[in-house]
């Protein structure tokens, strides 16, 4: 069906052109007019050994061939999962398949992604986000693909790609800069489950299976066993989850039991289970998590490692994997809970994308989830979860550094948090919120601790009540405390879409502590994650400051000033609730030496 739509340049008459919303990926050949002069028959049969490749790629991924250019290619996708991964394989293919050229040399290609609206023509398609994705490959270097803001909100970092946001970019014919981001090889393989249509039990029920060496070599034999063992030791500390005991998952051991059996058995709901490889000192292991009601698989990971660390009482393997698992069991099961007392499915999706669209990049899907939410305060108003999100958009929105006015954003947070707390008393989120409101906005440390406190103790697997409380500890030189809060918030979130700002706030605990080395590496990671974030660049800039590492703090401040002409240490004093203590003078003083006035 033809739609009329307005030219989004913002003249000319309307194009009555079908139109629909994709993910566009534009792939082409790194210097391939000189790679073309000296060796141009060797380019071409390569490229079109690569072509037929690419076809299946495509074909996996559920992508469209638009146009083939000879020396690079547009496709269009349905998704941005499944863009990136066809983007990820065509690199492998060409870095690993292709042979060299007559020079030694190999073709490399780069690539770009940008998700809009397109418009059909007869033999190709039009509009300007098919346009922006051309000028995103540019961005890219031999290997690299290179994604727009708009496809970076589609995508969970981590678990489908590593992100590297690289700031705002000038392109080619591109009046405004470009918020681009790098995508790097992402640590899962499989993304979260997206099927929440059937009622769950927000009690889960697991099992974890003893894994199963792939080689015929009896030297590592117990690897399984200990893998199996480390998994239920993380899990079983973890609130909400029934984990059968080893000796009764151990029976099924190398047996090649249905997942019906192991349910019917062990009376479970999910299975752990998975092979490993060892050679000399290292192990590589495949687990999955997989769902005995449906039989599908909801979860699965390739990783490795050291195998004589399983034998250490905190084992990072096991505990990322158990992290990981955890973390898929409450997305499959906690995330109805929270929108269950929305009774119109309307209402439902209104408040998911509210949620969503509060933590993506874009200035203004970051507006729509406050009008989302507002939406749905507006229809149900006995509802406590939409007034519990809307106080964190304002505090989210004064860490953005969007107003200066904090009387004012307090008051309004303060405002829907209270609101939610009267609907429902025992919000862990409500009260983290409010605590980290009057710890932060309005400085009252006494009664954000107090909030945070209870929000800890109704729900211990709140993050974001302990991420607020190991600031509140670092800001009172409660080292100790702040550090054992922080990593309990990040073992809560280990791929929060806010993941960034966990990372800048253990930066802070860090700094607190006077491990500045571990501040500058938890804040390093922090602004790879997002380069804009304010907090990130101040304590980044303190600690190598006082690490004696001056040219580096310079190199940030000036970072810091670029992104906000005319900053002040001043606003930084007057604004934050830190320099009330001795942790917030010393990031003042080091800001002011490396050369903020």
């Amino acid at each position: 069906m033809s739609t009329g739509t307005q030219d989004s340049s913002g003249g000319g008459p309307e194009l009555e052109l079908p139109s629909r919303y994709a993910v566009v990926l534009v792939v082409d050949v790194v210097e391939s007019v000189r790679l073309m002069q000296d060796d141009e028959a060797g380019v071409i049969r390569r490229w079109q050994a690569f072509s037929a490749h690419a076809d299946e790629i495509l074909r996996r991924h559920e992508g469209r061939l638009v146009k083939n250019t000879g020396d690079g290619l547009m496709a269009e996708f349905k998704t941005a999962r499944e863009a990136v991964r066809a983007a990820a394989e065509m690199h492998e293919w060409m870095s690993k398949r292709s042979e060299p050229l007559t020079s030694g040399e190999r073709l490399a290609l780069r690539a770009g992604l940008h998700a809009a609206k397109i418009f059909d023509g007869t033999r190709d398609i039009y509009g300007i986000g098919v346009n922006l994705a051309a000028r995103v490959c540019t961005l890219a270097e031999g290997g690299e693909t290179i994604a727009t803001a708009q496809v970076r909100d589609l995508l969970s970092d981590v678990l489908d790609a590593d992100i590297e946001d690289l700031g705002e970019c000038h392109l080619k014919h591109v009046d405004r800069p470009v918020r681009a981001y790098r995508l790097g090889p992402a640590l899962h393989e499989n993304s979260l489950p997206t099927n929440r249509g059937h009622a769950a039990a927000l009690q889960a029920s697991i099992a974890v299976i003893p894994f199963v060496n792939v080689l015929a070599s009896t030297e590592f034999k117990g690897i399984g066993d200990l893998l199996a063992d480390g998994i239920i030791d993380s899990l079983s500390m973890t609130p909400g989850l029934r984990v059968v005991s080893r000796l009764s998952s151990g029976n099924f051991k190398a047996r090649s039991s249905s997942l019906a059996e192991i349910a019917n058995r062990l009376n479970v709901r999910y299975v752990v289970s998975g092979t490993y490889a060892a050679s000399g000192a290292n192990v590589m292991v495949a687990a999955e998590l997989a769902d005995t009601t449906s039989g599908h698989i909801l979860w699965s990971k390739r990783t490795r490692g050291k195998w004589r660390d399983l034998l250490a009482p905190e084992c990072e393997l096991t505990h990322e994997l158990a992290d990981a698992i955890h973390r898929t069991i409450l997305e499959t099961t906690a995330s109805r809970a929270t929108a269950s007392p929305l009774p119109a499915l309307n209402s439902y999706e209104l408040f998911l994308g509210g949620i969503s669209m509060m933590h993506r990049a874009s200035a203004d899907d970051f507006e729509l989830s406050r009008r989302l939410l507002e939406s749905l305060t507006e229809r149900h108003r006995r509802i406590a979860a939409p007034h519990a999100w809307l106080g964190k958009w304002y505090v989210l929105r004064t860490i953005q550094g969007a107003t200066t006015d904090l009387a004012a954003a307090s008051a309004t947070a303060l405002e829907h948090t209270q609101r939610a707390l009267a609907l429902e008393p025992d919000s862990a989120l409500a009260l983290s919120i409010e605590g980290f409101v009057y710890g932060h906005l309005k400085k009252d440390v006494s009664t954000a601790e107090l909030r945070l406190a209870q929000a800890c103790a109704i729900n211990p697997s709140e993050g974001f009540a302990w991420l607020f409380l190991a600031v509140m500890n670092a800001f009172q030189g409660k080292a100790e405390a702040a550090l054992e809060a922080g990593h309990r918030a990040l073992a809560l979130s280990p791929i929060d879409p806010l993941r960034y700002y966990y990372e800048s706030l253990m930066g802070s605990c860090e700094f607190g502590a006077g491990n500045l080395q571990e501040a500058i590496r938890w804040c390093e990671a922090s602004r790879r994650r997002n380069r804009q974030h304010l907090s990130t660049l101040r304590i980044l800039i303190s600690a190598y400051a006082e690490s004696g590492q001056a040219e580096q703090a310079s190199a940030v401040a000036q970072a810091l000033l670029k992104l906000r002409p005319g900053y002040r240490v001043s606003q930084y004093e007057a604004n934050s609730v830190a320099v009330l203590y001795p942790f917030g003078q010393r990031i003042a003083r080091a800001m002011r030496q490396a050369g903020i006035p």
